[in-house]
């Protein structure tokens, strides 16, 4: 027997389908809606279906943006020779929370992993390969410390320094199995100082 009438169930239903929202979490944010002005409800809409339609991978590091390049790759004042391998946006925007990098990123938009059948072809490594043949000078791997991270970051190793580019790899500070958005600035910017090369 239902709790809730049909729509809200379905309401429920949706919100607990995304990641870290829980059944009581997805409850409380489906009756939090339901209790806001129609304005606001209607305008919280419009934002979801608005960047669902218009955000896109940047055509540079694949990064999430609005326009054809995102504003870290289109920025002059970066250092373009000084590419930062991470996992995914959120990746790049812990590390853009330290205010202490000045590179550029690329986005690999995942990790290899075999069991969930995850392959290099599936991340865009063939695009940083591309991005490797202009003026790079170092790649830093950012990846996250878990097993598939790890094992993407030896893979790139691999792959890359036949092409005479230094390869570093982020630190430890950053804990084994943590995901990076997750992890202070502090630390953060610490594992990228005390970076090696591998």
């Amino acid at each position: 027997m239902n709790t809730y009438t049909n729509e809200i169930d379905e309401l429920v239903q949706e919100l607990a389908s995304l990641p870290g929202i829980g059944n009581k979490s997805a409850q409380r944010l489906a009756f939090y809606i339901l209790s806001m002005p129609m304005e606001r409800v209607e305008k919280l809409s419009d934002h979801m279906l608005h960047a669902r339609k218009n955000i896109h991978p940047c055509k540079t590091c694949f990064t999430l943006t609005d326009g054809e390049e995102c504003p870290i790759c289109a920025n002059a004042k970066r250092d373009h020779s000084t590419i930062m391998v991470v996992e995914n946006t959120r990746d790049l925007m812990a590390y853009e929370k330290t205010g202490q990098y000045h590179g550029v990123y690329h986005v690999l938009q995942g990790a290899i992993n075999p069991g969930l059948g995850i392959t290099p072809a599936d991340i865009r490594l063939k695009e940083l390969m591309t991005r490797l043949q202009t003026d790079v000078k170092e790649l830093i791997i950012a990846t996250n410390s878990s097993l598939e991270g790890e094992a993407t970051a030896m893979y790139i190793s691999k792959l890359v320094k036949p092409a005479g580019i230094k390869v570093t790899r982020i630190a430890s500070g950053v804990p084994v199995g943590g995901d990076l958005e997750y992890i202070d600035e502090v630390t953060l910017y610490r594992a990228l100082r005390g970076r090696t090369e591998i």
